[in-house]
């Protein structure tokens, strides 16, 4: 999706819906008016404000940005009037008329149904750890509904009442991940029959248990979508994973590799030179021992065991890890999953971006990118790699949970 002013200031108006909602329930929690649930606030109210709806209906995501504009006017003619005696009556009855000649949208488009856990936040960090430990519980607790691929068609789907739902989708890109950890520990009804529609397991999974479940399953949806269409239609951050890093030992995580762009590499037949526009990660099927050397040409390598296994999930690999082998990943900045190259490629290739805003408008474009990407001393022969750096920049990942994604 490309930056268009539209993009931008709805992606800004969705960012401003949640951020303005979040900071209502930590103002209400540190008053001591909501209580605590599973270490974080619980939202009090059945609904919440998101953007399912505005992100596809603009004239109503217009109404709204204008409505809450001219909000904030009559909010700040309402103080002037209380400060300004002398045009007091004048400002507080335009205050008063603003909001009811706002062309609000219509409700149904901004309120949606809310849970307790609607703003809890995933304490996990998506870490490599915790996605492991999450498949494992979905292949015992989620396969014969969902299957072993996430779209729903386990040995058990057609037993029923309404068929489980494809999470190797948008879906839970576009659900709020406290409301995912709701429905997981307490399950769903069908809106019509009433009927369970989904088994709770509170009586057997841990809120950490189901953290790790919403990563795992998060991590086999990236790999299905990247397997069926050949990109990561939703964005997708680099699993979080200890590292060691010789040159910088006060590195030991992947996040803290944050702010730098990173080409990951699991270990295959061969490996590509040293490039100075990246920090190379060496990647091993087995956990790194902290006292070998990093692989020539890396300049840290991954000490977690669970980050393989993690990868080759989100690469599509599934349960054959061993595919992973010689692949390549380039992560940008902000710490999105944004290139992958196949193993035993040359060179990097503009189809290698899986992670993109929109397709290029022109056939020139990784060319003239290139040009303007290479800086003084980058590796030669590596020009693939610069159109990439090149398109990352140009292109970052803009995204809202529950609303804008790219």
């Amino acid at each position: 999706m490309n930056d268009t002013p539209d993009v931008l200031w709805l992606q800004w108006l969705l960012g401003a819906l949640q951020s303005a909602q979040a900071a209502l329930l930590q103002a209400l929690h540190a008053l001591g008016l909501v209580p605590t649930l599973h270490g974080q606030p619980a939202w009090p109210w059945a609904w919440r404000l998101a953007g399912d709806t505005l992100r596809f209906d603009l004239g109503q995501a217009r109404r709204l940005a204008v409505s809450l504009g001219l909000l904030s006017v009559a909010l700040l003619l309402a103080v002037l009037g209380l400060a300004w005696r002398r045009r007091r009556l004048p400002l507080l009855a335009l205050a008063g008329l603003l909001p009811v000649l706002a062309p609000w949208p219509q409700w149904a488009a901004v309120r949606v149904a809310a849970t307790p856990a609607s703003f809890h936040v995933p304490p996990t960090g998506f870490d490599a750890g915790a996605i492991l430990h999450g498949h494992q519980l979905y292949r015992q607790l989620c396969v014969d509904c969902h299957g072993a691929d996430g779209r729903g068609q386990g040995p058990s789907a057609a037993q029923q009442p309404v068929w489980p739902p494809n999470l190797a989708g948008p879906l839970l890109w576009r659900r709020a991940d406290g409301d995912l950890f709701w429905h997981v520990l307490h399950g769903m009804r069908d809106a019509r029959s009433g009927q369970a529609s989904m088994p709770a397991f509170t009586d057997r999974l841990s809120a950490d248990d189901a953290w790790a479940l919403i990563d795992a399953m998060k991590a086999l949806a990236a790999g299905q979508m990247l397997r069926e269409t050949g990109q990561w239609l939703q964005p997708v951050r680099l699993p979080a994973f200890a590292i060691r890093c010789p040159g910088a030992p006060a590195r030991v995580a992947s996040t803290d590799l944050r702010g730098q762009r990173l080409r990951v590499m699991a270990a295959g037949d061969g490996a590509p030179p040293p490039d100075p526009r990246v920090v190379t990660v060496a990647l091993a099927p087995t956990a790194a021992d902290a006292a070998s050397p990093a692989p020539a040409g890396a300049d840290c390598q991954v000490t977690d065991p669970a980050a393989w296994q993690a990868l080759a999930l989100i690469a599509g690999h599934g349960a054959d890890a061993t595919a992973l082998a010689g692949t390549q990943f380039i992560v940008d900045r902000a710490g999105w999953l944004r290139a992958r190259s196949a193993p035993g490629a040359a060179d990097w290739q503009e189809d290698d971006l899986v992670c993109r805003a929109a397709p290029s408008s022109s056939p020139s474009l990784a060319s003239s990118l290139s040009a303007a990407a290479s800086p003084a001393g980058a590796t030669p022969g590596n020009d693939g790699l610069g159109a990439l750096i090149a398109r990352m920049d140009a292109e970052p990942v803009r995204y809202v949970k529950g609303g804008i994604v790219h």
